[in-house]
């Protein structure tokens, strides 16, 4: 199986197996699915932080206003009735006016915080410096945990406006956010290796050969972007231990240097023949003239 490395600019996403047979079409569509993916099980982690914090997500109107306001605009919450958590709330005002405050009790944001972990986990760049390989069973495991998580901790359910919610039903709206520029629409991806873009018209073997052994660096972007930076012919890590191998041998040449000097051979105690002179009496003799 043919290993690709895949990366974002010069960060490193996940590991993937694949075949040199596969086209590039399909590899393409692959690869974005699980970059897209593991950007959505990301997102959905951060929001049930926010969610065993502050409870259930605040009707759009109501966002953002003080308790002053509401009262005085005679809004009210619908589905705080409805979206309780299990085992009773205990309330924690969200200071940023998106959720309504009312938080699971510490055992169900034990759930939350165990199921939040392990897909992170799963999911984890880490998982490139293990060598584990990331296919999109493996994604749709972990969001299929972190729905498991919401249903026990929240069985009736969240409000149809809740972020969380949206994106289990793939209906988030990520425009005009950080988020949103982060991922790659399936149309408008590309595969880079080598400064050479891998064209969907082809498949991989006419790219890297019909080596199942080969493994590849390939990088992801969107169309228009032209071709990414090229991989440094040696890693950071590499060059730090470069420089301190270097560094170590010029100190051991130091003491070297140090250890050859022979001024010391002028010195009264270095004489070999001083024991003689002293008993013949000619220790301090001096032939200059006085």
């Amino acid at each position: 199986m043919v290993q690709l490395h895949v990366k974002r600019g010069d960060e490193s996403q996940f590991l993937l197996q694949t075949t040199c047979s596969i086209s590039m079409e399909d590899l393409t569509q692959q690869v974005t699915r699980i970059y897209n993916s593991r950007l959505k099980v990301q997102r959905i982690c951060s929001e049930m932080e926010e969610l065993a914090e502050h409870g259930v997500f605040l009707p759009p109107n109501m966002q953002g206003l003080t308790d002053e306001q509401i009262e005085d605009l005679k809004l009210k919450d619908e589905w705080a009735d409805k979206c309780v958590p299990s085992g009773g709330s205990v309330f924690k005002k969200d200071e940023i006016g998106r959720r309504n405050g009312h938080a699971p009790n510490e055992k169900m944001k034990e759930v939350f915080k165990k199921t939040i972990e392990e897909a992170k986990a799963q999911i984890s760049k880490k998982q490139v410096q293990a060598n584990v390989c990331v296919n999109m069973e493996m994604v749709k495991d972990a969001l299929d945990q972190l729905r498991g998580a919401v249903m026990i901790v929240y069985p009736m359910g969240l409000p149809p406006h809740d972020p969380i919610r949206m994106e289990f039903e793939d209906k988030e709206d990520l425009s005009g956010t950080h988020a949103g520029l982060e991922v790659i629409e399936e149309s408008e991806a590309q595969l880079w290796w080598a400064a050479k873009e891998l064209k969907r018209t082809n498949k991989l073997s006419d790219f890297v050969g019909k080596n199942e052994k080969t493994k590849i660096v390939v990088k992801i972007q969107k169309k228009g972007q032209g071709a990414p930076s090229r991989e440094p012919v040696i890693s950071n890590e590499e060059q730090k231990q470069m420089m301190l191998y270097y560094y170590r041998k010029q100190e051991e040449l130091k003491k070297l240097e140090e250890n050859d000097d022979d001024s010391y051979l002028n010195s009264e105690w270095a004489d070999s023949h001083a024991l003689k002179r002293q008993f013949h009496g000619v220790k301090d003799i001096k032939w200059g003239p006085r």
